[in-house]
């Protein structure tokens, strides 16, 4: 089965830092872009960073400077290092990631099922 899986959500102080990771788990003939959203209760879910495949990034401009988004592309993985938390960055933390499943030959986007970053003040 081929699916995305998150780690290292938690509760954490304001200032405070955390790192997430999703690592693409079963059977892929590839991997393309990657990235971060959040959902806030109340809000749509949006973007944070992502990570392409061409090796560009981009960044949500609440967290420029604070968030670093990075890749292991031999281990499927990529991970979110988060510094300076505030109380505005809680929220459920979804990873995407545009696989190439071993049953089909095309691109499909998978969602990890999010993991929960509650920033206390």
């Amino acid at each position: 089965q081929v699916q995305l899986v998150e780690y290292g959500g938690g509760l954490v102080q304001a200032g405070g830092s955390l790192t997430l990771s999703c690592v693409a788990s079963g059977t892929i003939l590839g991997v393309k872009d990657m990235g971060w959203y959040r959902q806030a209760p109340g809000n749509q879910r949006e973007v944070v960073a992502r990570h392409f495949s061409d090796g560009n990034i981009d960044y949500a401009d609440s967290v420029k400077g604070r968030f670093t988004i990075s890749r292991d592309n031999d281990k499927n993985t990529v991970f979110l290092q988060m510094d300076s938390l505030s109380p505005e960055d809680t929220a459920v933390y979804f990873c995407n990631a545009q696989l190439r499943p071993f049953y089909t030959s095309g691109w499909r986007s998978f969602w990890g099922q999010g993991t929960q970053v509650t920033v206390s003040s």
